[in-house]
């Protein structure tokens, strides 16, 4: 936890918050704060700042809060993502929060399984229990926004091509030879396929759509494993 993150439930005061839980459990085990120790706080969609605790209680810390600084800005990324197993999802969706994604689509391909669809972990509370996390960890305070798009055909003529507009537009995939660009730094939006890639016909329907595909090499990665590579590469 490098940012406390605070709620507006949390706060008794205007410049008062009481925290309980996982947080408290945190701040007092693995941080051992003690009354008059500081951390970096923020609170959900808002500023950021520096929290000075005032008493602890048994289950809970009392904090006077001083809120005068901006989130970091967010990464120019619209990541497009075929929806990966829900074990797998959970660790890409921290991450990318971490690294300052704020506008995510999880899509259906042909090599994504109908059950996936079924799972809690697309529920908002729990997309938002790994947003939290990833926001904690890479210390920032603005959620991302996620869409579920469960066709892909309807989805990639009709919506991407809007989404897309005015940006980079890639697919990346293994099967071909075109290099991914590297330090764009520039507004993207970035296609990955689910375990296995997209079928040949899927290539296509997004190559029609204005996407580019490129490879970062021969190797065959785990999704998470090139959803991270991908954007470090894309942002420096």
């Amino acid at each position: 936890m490098n940012l406390l993150l605070l709620e507006e439930k949390d706060f008794i005061g205007p410049d008062k918050a009481v925290v309980s839980g996982r947080r408290f459990d945190h701040i007092k085990k693995v941080l051992k704060a003690k009354t008059g120790s500081q951390l970096s706080c923020g609170v959900v969609n808002g500023k950021m700042g520096t929290a000075c605790i005032s008493s602890f209680n048994a289950d809970c810390l009392e904090m006077e809060l001083r809120l005068d600084a901006a989130p970091p800005n967010p990464l120019p990324l619209i990541l497009v993502l075929a929806l990966p197993r829900p074990k797998m999802l959970k660790r890409i969706m921290e991450s990318v929060t971490s690294l300052g994604v704020k506008e995510i689509y999880l899509m259906n391909s042909w090599r994504v399984e109908k059950s996936f669809w079924k799972s809690p972990v697309l529920e908002k509370a729990s997309l938002e229990k790994y947003f939290r996390l990833g926001l904690e960890q890479g210390k920032d305070t603005m959620m991302p926004t996620l869409y579920q798009k469960r066709f892909f055909s309807k989805f990639v003529r009709e919506e991407l091509p809007v989404i897309g507009k005015d940006s980079l537009c890639l697919t990346a995939h293994p099967k071909t030879s075109a290099v991914c660009p590297a330090g764009v730094n520039k507004k993207t939006t970035l296609v990955i396929g689910p375990e296995g890639g997209f079928i040949d016909l899927e290539v296509n329907t997004l190559e029609k759509a204005g996407f580019e595909t490129v490879s970062i090499g021969e190797r065959i990665l785990k999704v998470e494993t090139a959803t991270t590579y991908l954007i470090s590469r894309l942002f420096t």
